[in-house]
């Protein structure tokens, strides 16, 4: 759904040394970004918490009935890469601190005060913070996302074929 709007051009290539030929192909190097007064207008966003194991095509479909609408969802948090910054499954995280730390999993990442800030070891009332549990926490920043009202996505959609 994402790409069916964009333009389409001809590439002519060598095929072999006596032959050549050619392929229509989408381009997909149009870097297509919202507006900034769209994005920039906060009002026409509700906010909403991403249950474990959703996908950015589950949300799309509870939210706005089109699964294809994923696209919407990631571009209008600022989330490229699909991997890195959608919000990973409880199972998913653990495979990936276990990848990432292996034995040190539960080792000290960092401590912390009871505010929240990042302290020496020494600090008064300073408590540590384990690498499982900063993974946790990092991955629980990424739950919270915007998305455009339901009745707004016509607009959005509209505003987005403009940009091709």
């Amino acid at each position: 759904m994402y790409f069916q709007d964009f333009p389409n051009f001809l590439y002519d290539f060598e095929f072999t040394k006596n032959k050549r030929d050619a392929l229509v192909l989408t381009d997909i190097t149009r870097n297509i970004r919202f507006r900034r007064d769209v994005l920039a207008n906060i009002t026409v966003y509700d906010e909403y918490d991403v249950k474990d194991g959703e996908t950015p095509e589950i949300v799309a479909e509870k939210i706005y009935g089109n699964a294809e609408y994923h696209w919407i969802i990631m571009l209008v948090n600022e989330r490229f890469d699909y991997r890195a910054d959608w919000v990973l499954s409880i199972p998913r995280l653990e495979e990936f601190v276990a990848a990432k730390y292996g034995a040190q999993a539960d080792a000290i990442h960092h401590y912390e005060d009871s505010k929240g800030n990042i302290v020496h070891s020494t600090a008064s009332g300073a408590v540590s913070v384990s690498n499982r549990q900063y993974e946790d926490l990092e991955n629980e920043k990424k739950r919270r996302i915007k998305i455009v009202s339901p009745a707004l996505i016509d607009t959005v959609l509209n505003n987005f074929k403009e940009l091709l």
